[in-house]
């Protein structure tokens, strides 16, 4: 089945990774292509991409390393999840007009495999919720606070990043269940978002206090899950402020991404001895069985008000380079998307 839209018409526009950047992207990064998609296959869909998720997850697979996932070729559209509505569909799974996510890439159309595909409901949430509290950030924050930081009621959770896409959603899921939740921003506004927007009970102000004295200040009796999403001296900080059998849960590492040079692993992770703790990393990609739980649960939460969402868009596909280099410069609130 095929749509009839003038978009349909118009040649479509990629964004590919053209050298691997040291340190932070560059214009030298990216190149801009306009490519008449192929023709489709048996199985494949063709979508009119609408929105794209930007993630620090992305300057991860501009590396040639090995990783949980392989690099981006050189060459190669840029690696991404989008949401947006099928044009054409040669996959007995979907049809014309259904509204989709899946890894779309950054693009304005997307032909190729429907498999990693998933039908969403626009009447539940607008597009971009599926791109951030029902997409790979909210997931990220369920699962790796309910799976790996396992908090009980009447703990206190550390989250890092807290007024982020990933790290505001912790907090609020923490905070539903019955936890003290202490966020570690950067920034006045930021702190007071994290505060009276996401309802955490603190949060401590990175840029202009000390972190150290902040979590003195504000878990009296220590941290029982810290959720890190920076790395780097805040990890080994809040490493110093275990209690016994704590949970740190390694989400990322947002303060290394654009290192030039091997950071240094965490000075204090002798501390997890001492507190009889356990550090543990995760990828969100493990739990894609269960997505579909953890959506019904969030949009419930959402319905009844204990749950609300952040979302930073940037307005043209043009502006891809701009926009990663945001979540590295704290410039953004929230998940950030890219409106195509």
């Amino acid at each position: 089945m095929t749509l009839s839209k003038t978009q349909t018409q118009t040649t479509p526009t990629q964004i590919r990774l053209n050298a691997r950047p040291k340190g932070m992207t560059n214009a030298s990064t990216w190149h801009i292509t306009q490519d008449a998609p192929p023709a489709l296959e048996d199985g494949d869909l063709r979508v009119s991409v609408e929105y794209i998720s930007v993630d620090p997850a992305m300057r991860g697979w501009l590396d040639d390393v090995r990783s949980y996932l392989p690099p981006v070729a050189l060459g190669e559209v840029m690696r991404a999840s989008g949401v947006g509505h099928v044009l054409e569909s040669r996959s007995a799974a979907f049809a014309a007009g259904d509204a989709v996510f899946g890894m779309t890439g950054v693009q304005s159309e997307y032909v190729g495999p429907a498999k990693g595909f998933f039908k969403i409901d626009p009447r539940l949430a607008p597009l971009p919720t599926y791109l951030g509290g029902f997409g790979s950030t909210g997931m990220t924050a369920y699962f790796g606070l309910l799976e790996v930081g396992q908090p009980k009621a009447g703990e206190t959770v550390v989250v890092s990043a807290a007024a982020g896409a990933v790290g505001s959603v912790v907090g609020q899921i923490a905070k539903i269940l019955g936890c003290r939740v202490v966020g570690i921003a950067g920034g006045a506004d930021k702190c007071r978002a994290v505060v009276d927007e996401f309802g955490f009970d603190a949060c401590i102000d990175y840029q202009n206090e000390s972190v150290a004295e902040g979590l003195k200040k504000h878990c009296p009796d220590r941290i029982d899950v810290y959720f890190d999403n920076v790395g780097g001296k805040i990890l080994d900080t809040c490493l110093t402020r275990l209690a016994l059998r704590a949970r740190v849960v390694i989400c990322g590492a947002i303060s290394q991404y654009n290192a030039t040079e091997r950071p240094a692993g965490p000075s204090n992770y002798l501390q997890l001895l001492v507190s009889r703790a356990r550090m543990e990393g995760f990828v969100v990609l493990d739990y894609a069985k269960q997505f579909p739980v953890a959506i019904a649960q969030m949009a419930g939460w959402l319905t009844d008000g204990k749950l609300k969402f952040s979302e930073h868009v940037v307005d043209g596909l043009d502006r891809f380079p701009e926009a990663i280099n945001m979540l590295f410069s704290g410039r953004n609130t929230g998940k950030l998307i890219v409106k195509v």
